[in-house]
């Protein structure tokens, strides 16, 4: 799905304020007889949009940074989508406090480390990049996230107003921004972008879903169903964890489904001294605890009157396995083997002579 199709309408709706706001260039006139020159603001100095920058070249910085190339395609197709949703529009500047999030959340809320981070880079270089906001359909005068975020919370705890372009998105357009920019920037883990597809199948389609995550339906068929098996409290608990991908979730969700042990589960993840541990270490805790191991202590060798081991007996709750070496006994393996049905026969005897 093409993004500039994508919100075709909207820039139809405001196209003539496309065409008066599409380049702002800033004219500096040269001190001798030549040509004045249009230098373009750029948008993303660290990302890089090289079609932003004037005169790459001509600078050390802007050397080096075209014989480096940008950082990974990834943060220049992030670039590229921010760019198209807010090249020709006005830059305003609002009051963060008439922000609100979107009516989709789509991330755990960012550790306060991160926000204050966030917030120091702000301080010192400015806001480069602005937001992507609409007008609150449900509240005049307020204004709603597509994306932008942490940058929202950011500038607000630095008593700012943050810059920002003002779109008017449908609800659609508004959720599949959010999820695009998103996914392009690799910002979300595997159970964030889980919740996020759940939270909108009820209100959206699921070809709405698709494009919003840039997945296929079977990928949303698993997300949906992750989402769906772990309950959304037990997924706070453990939090985001960045380094658990869509294998690992999957089969928490396996293990946990039919169980009845979230209550236990959850109980032991909020552990102090487990939530003391880094998000993808609660996962692998709760997962441990899921998981079946073997039991060491009732775990038996036997042996014959000369050392030599002639099987290994494991007992539990549920079975007991007698396993032999067929390598080093195999005659013992084979004398057990005939020996088990008479075996049986002689404990029955014996159950009904006690009887």
């Amino acid at each position: 799905m093409s993004r500039k199709v994508l919100f075709q309408a909207t820039l139809d709706r405001n196209s003539q304020l496309t065409e008066r706001a599409a380049v702002t260039p800033t004219v500096e006139q040269s001190t001798s007889s030549g040509p004045s020159h249009v230098t373009r603001h750029r948008m993303r100095p660290i990302l890089g949009s090289p079609e932003l920058m004037s005169d790459l070249a001509a600078t050390p910085v802007g050397a080096i940074g075209q014989s480096l190339g940008e950082f990974s395609e990834r943060a220049k197709r992030a670039a590229e989508i921010e760019r198209q949703l807010t090249d020709g529009h006005v830059i305003v500047e609002l009051d963060a406090g008439l922000i609100d999030p979107s009516f989709v959340a789509d991330r755990m809320p960012s550790s306060p480390e991160t926000v204050a981070n966030l917030a120091e880079a702000i301080r010192e270089h400015g806001q480069i990049n602005p937001i992507l906001v609409r007008p609150n359909p449900q509240v005049p005068g307020r204004y709603q996230v597509a994306f932008g975020h942490r940058r929202l919370r950011a500038v607000a705890s630095l008593g700012r107003p943050i810059k920002a372009v003002v779109r008017d998105l449908t609800d659609e357009q508004l959720v599949v921004a959010q999820g695009q920019e998103n996914h392009e920037r690799k910002d979300l883990s595997y159970i964030e972008r889980a919740r996020f597809a759940f939270r909108l199948e009820q209100r959206f389609s699921r070809t709405t879903i698709m494009a919003a995550l840039s997945v296929y339906k079977s990928d949303l068929s698993n997300m949906l169903s992750v989402a769906r098996k772990i309950p959304e409290d037990l997924i706070d608990a453990i939090g985001p964890a960045p380094g658990i991908g869509r294998r690992g979730w999957i089969e928490l969700a396996d293990l946990l489904a039919g169980r009845g042990l979230a209550d236990t589960l959850r109980e032991a993840v909020l552990d102090p001294a487990i939530q003391r541990l880094e998000s993808d270490e609660r996962f692998k805790k709760v997962l441990g605890l899921l998981k079946p191991t073997p039991d060491q202590h009732n775990t038996l060798i036997w042996t014959a009157p000369n050392g030599t081991n002639l099987a290994k007996v494991t007992q539990s709750e549920e079975r007991v396995s007698l396993t032999i070496d067929r390598r080093k006994s195999p005659a013992f393996a084979d004398f057990i083997l005939n020996r088990v049905r008479d075996l049986y026969v002689e404990f029955e005897a014996s159950v009904q002579a006690r009887s």
